[in-house]
């Protein structure tokens, strides 16, 4: 079987979370030959992959929202569309129900020449107008017009590449991604699996409210453009993959049919976290603390950088190590290091990219700080390397330090996002108590190697895929 994967901001440029996953994902799986159709934000990423591609991914395409910038569009044309036509663009921005198929077919069509003409274009131009005199009266219009510009640029940019052919699509979440592969089914009448790890529409929401780029009264513009983004995915997928319960509900509540949800865990392999190097004989008289993360906001590296200048107070042998890239966001890792020196906390590293199973074998505790996750790997590969943890209550990691009704004790302490003394107390707690960092470190590596075992996850998606392929083959009969 062809399967095209979607990702969108993630594999192969930036390491770690749902990149490692698919990397896991293509790697195990040598039967399938896989495409990947990867959106990134900037052209000038091109062919900066952070990963060694397995043999069985035979094309990468690449897509970037940027690239518009080099069309030249022609002002005033007119597409002459038709009234669904229009009400199909508009409900992408006013909350209504977006007839993609007839939204796929407008950009499938020859009338469609240029997404710079379109976006100049007098029909575009009637739309944002008519907008506006309903909802943002108040409003210049020149203002809301460049907003939904920029909004539906990269949309239309997206939709006026081709998708590569193949026997299933699939999404890892959905947004741009999931335009994307419903876009897929709709011209190769293949079907179509969505696997969301964390919730895009929400975690976009969350980004938007705190942005100072966006004015206050167009975040309900953004916010509901997202939305409908995700409900082309919802509405056009065979299949969503959920990685817990907790992201179950709120799919269902946003929109998507309860029925097509399944709940797959991630997994990792607890054998390659087995017999890692530990602490020397030098290492012996530190607290080693770590965390395994991206320097990226939504990971608020500023809380743990808070919360370790507490800790340093108390345990003045303690030693914060921040093992992950910090090149995504160099501007958030300046204000990382500006937090830093004002603070005067010494005693923590940023030691970008390693090699984590060099490391996670030495230090004494774990710490994850984002303000989102779905079900994170780099938790799960702390637990099989029976590590205790201190986490924000985010995603699943609740779920995962806690269990359900497995019989297995913590693996660690769940404290309130953003909250840096709560966290700090935690982090004190479990260093100045070997024994609980002992036996909470041991029953997340029993927890992981009962539930969420790689084995496992793969043979789950193994399974997804034979039934997608005999969906597949049905239609194809029934035609």
């Amino acid at each position: 079987m062809r399967i095209c994967i979607i990702a969108e901001g993630s594999y192969p440029y930036v390491t770690g979370g749902v990149s490692s996953w698919i990397q896991t994902l293509v790697s195990c799986m040598p039967e399938h030959e896989f495409i990947l159709y990867a959106i990134g934000a900037h052209e000038k990423t091109r062919g900066k992959f952070k990963y060694k591609l397995p043999p069985n991914l035979i094309e990468v395409k690449e897509i970037f929202l940027d690239s518009y910038l080099s069309e030249t569009g022609e002002p005033g044309k007119d597409y002459r569309l038709n009234p669904l036509q229009k009400r199909a663009i508009k409900s992408l921005l006013d909350s209504g129900t977006t007839d993609w198929d007839l939204l796929f077919s407008l950009f499938r069509s020859r009338k469609m020449d240029s997404v710079s003409n379109f976006i100049m274009s007098r029909d575009l131009f009637d739309i944002i107008h008519e907008l506006c005199v309903e909802r943002y009266s108040q409003i210049p219009f020149t203002e809301l017009f460049w907003s939904v510009r920029a909004m539906l640029l990269p949309l239309f940019w997206l939709l006026s590449n081709p998708v590569p052919e193949a026997d299933l699509y699939h999404s890892v979440s959905t947004g741009y991604a999931g335009v994307v592969a419903g876009y897929g089914k709709y011209l190769n009448k293949r079907p179509y699996l969505l696997t969301e790890h964390g919730i895009y529409t929400r975690e976009r929401e969350e980004e938007i409210i705190k942005s100072d780029w966006i004015k206050g009264y167009f975040k309900d513009l953004w916010i509901r453009y997202f939305y409908s983004l995700s409900q082309c995915a919802y509405s056009s997928t065979d299949g969503v993959i959920s990685l817990f319960n907790k992201n179950k509900e709120i799919q269902t509540e946003i929109g998507c049919d309860d029925e097509k949800i399944k709940i797959i865990p991630n997994g990792v392999d607890p054998e390659g976290f087995a017999n890692l190097p530990q602490k020397s004989q030098e290492e012996e008289a530190y607290i080693n603390i770590g965390a395994v993360v991206r320097v990226v906001p939504i990971k608020d590296i500023k809380t743990m950088i808070q919360s370790f200048a507490i800790v340093k107070r108390t345990v003045t042998q303690a030693r914060f190590y921040i093992f992950g890239p910090f090149e995504e966001d160099l501007e958030y890792y300046e204000e990382c290091l500006q937090l830093l020196e004002s603070l005067g906390t010494k005693d923590i590293y940023f030691t970008g990219a390693v090699n984590i199973k060099d490391y996670i074998g030495r230090m004494d505790i774990l710490v994850l700080s984002s303000i989102s996750e779905g079900q994170p790997l780099a938790l799960l590969e702390g637990m099989a390397s029976g590590k205790p943890f201190v986490s924000t209550n985010v995603g699943s990691c609740s779920e995962l330090l806690n269990g359900v009704n497995d019989g297995i004790g913590p693996a660690g302490i769940i404290v309130p996002v953003m909250h840096y003394v709560e966290m700090a107390e935690a982090i004190i707690q479990l260093a100045e108590n070997p024994d609980m960092c002992k036996e909470m470190g041991a029953n997340g590596e029993l927890r992981v190697r009962e539930i969420y075992t790689r084995e496992r996850f793969i043979e789950q998606y193994k399974q997804i895929y034979e039934s997608m392929g005999f969906l597949q083959w049905q239609e194809l009969a029934s035609n």
